[in-house]
């Protein structure tokens, strides 16, 4: 199976990794303890699902879990997984030195002993409904006799943490840094062997290049398919679209706080009413169909639908462009003549909206917001920027920033039809790629690469 990507990895080494093509190809070349469910249900131990460990059993006091390795476990150069693995996981993702994206989802944690050689006991500092998430989903285990003799400083530029050594069920076949990355199916898994031989990214930074791979054969996989472009998928009779639920989800956030004095409202959105007002003046619905037509979803607050604590029970503003004018002339903001912008006490309602350029379908929802806002007397200007809207962004919601909530995106990627998947999980479209199939009569000469048969 091929896959196109717009960027290499910057790494597949597990404390490091940050990127979605170095999460996906860490998935299959390493383990957790236990697997989360797929509605990701992140309270206690609940639809958990066995990985390297076998079985667990927590304390009396629900301050330490012991996690029991499965004694078939091993690592791809043959050695036995070990609860030391456990613990020198925890080690390294902790250490400052080696410097994890992910040591402060994990403070709670205490420290991780050794019972005997397959059992490892995570202990915590305090209980916590997420405790079991926290230390399994977080932490992916490591070899340590592979990475042991590295000082701990290193391990981010050391050529060994590239070889990508783990229990997953695929292994490391070749890494072209920058063009090419091959994983191979593990045949002597301890969790039996995927049903893929193998599996390659392609690294084609053109967009519209990558989409022509899809669909003149070279691709069999595209993750993200820009809504403009859904219907040359579906179109071909070789691929067709796919709709997967991600954890992403869009507002139009507003700055509560004066730019020059942070401690004054602002002048336009510190006023409740006109908050209200604006968001009101929004039919979202019809945005969302714009932009995405089907594919999209509305939100519902800060928060992804995919997770199964969302709540789509609640109530929101209607939208009523009568009632937003009605609130804004409560406001003093009033109209000098009818269709002008509106005005209070010499101020013209007028504000600027940041968003990135990269992004089309943000683009075309700010288009979208700014013809609406006109038509209640607001003048809104785009602001289109690239590479430090991120930045920006967050320094806005730094600067405490409330929300119109948009829309909540179920992804859709294009596919070649014989490839079969199983479900698409919104944390990582590749977490059951190893159940993924292609029949035998419709595979083609990328597909067989004789590693033997698949276990049932």
């Amino acid at each position: 199976m091929a896959i196109s990507v717009p960027a290499d990895a910057a790494t597949i080494f597990p404390p490091h990794v940050f990127d979605q093509v170095g999460r996906a190809v860490q998935d299959q070349l390493f383990d957790r303890l236990a697997d989360i469910s797929d509605d990701l249900n992140t309270i206690g131990d609940k639809g958990f699902k066995p990985r390297l460990a076998d079985r667990w059993e927590w304390s009396r006091d629900s301050l330490s879990v012991a996690f029991h390795i499965n004694p078939r476990a091993r690592w791809h150069d043959g050695q036995p997984v070990r609860a030391s693995d456990v613990r020198y996981s925890y080690r390294i993702f902790t250490d400052p030195k080696v410097g994890s994206n992910v040591t402060s989802e994990i403070s709670t944690i205490d420290s991780v002993s050794v019972r005997d050689s397959l059992t490892a006991v995570v202990w915590y500092k305090q209980k916590r409904p997420e405790a079991f998430y926290d230390f399994v989903y977080q932490i992916y285990i490591v070899p340590e006799h592979v990475y042991k003799d590295i000082p701990p400083e290193q391990l981010r530029t050391s050529d060994v943490t590239r070889k990508g050594i783990g229990s997953g069920q695929f292994r490391l076949a070749r890494w072209d840094a920058g063009q090419r990355l091959e994983i191979v199916a593990d045949t002597a898994n301890y969790r039996g062997r995927p049903k893929l031989d193998r599996v390659v990214w392609s690294m084609v930074p053109d967009a519209g290049a990558a989409l022509a791979q899809l669909l003149n054969g070279q691709a069999d996989f595209l993750e993200f398919v820009p809504p403009d472009q859904l219907r040359l998928v579906d179109s071909s009779k070789a691929d067709r679209t796919l709709p997967y639920p991600s954890l992403q989800y869009a507002f139009l956030g507003f700055n509560l706080v004066d730019a020059k004095d942070a401690t004054r409202p602002h002048s336009i959105f510190g006023d409740r009413q006109v908050r209200r007002a604006l968001s009101m003046a929004l039919d979202r619905k019809a945005m969302l169909q714009n932009v995405y037509g089907t594919f999209g979803r509305m939100s519902y607050g800060p928060f992804p639908r995919s997770l199964s604590y969302a709540d789509t029970t609640l109530h929101l503003l209607p939208y009523d462009v009568n009632a937003a004018k009605v609130l804004l002339d409560s406001a003093g903001w009033r109209e000098p003549s009818p269709g002008a912008v509106r005005q209070k006490n010499g101020r013209p309602l007028r504000f600027s909206l940041t968003l990135p350029l990269s992004s089309r379908p943000r683009v075309a929802f700010g288009v979208l917001i700014q013809e609406q806002l006109r038509r209640i007397g607001a003048q809104v200007d785009l602001d289109q920027v690239q590479g430090k809207y991120m930045r920006r962004a967050f320094q806005l919601q730094i600067d405490d920033a409330p929300a119109v909530w948009l829309y909540d995106l179920s992804t859709v990627a294009g596919i070649q039809r014989r490839i079969h998947p199983t479900v698409l999980r919104a944390d990582g479209w590749s977490i059951h790629l190893p159940d993924w199939t292609i029949p035998p009569n419709e595979r083609i000469a990328r597909d067989r690469v004789g590693l033997g048969g698949a276990t049932p």
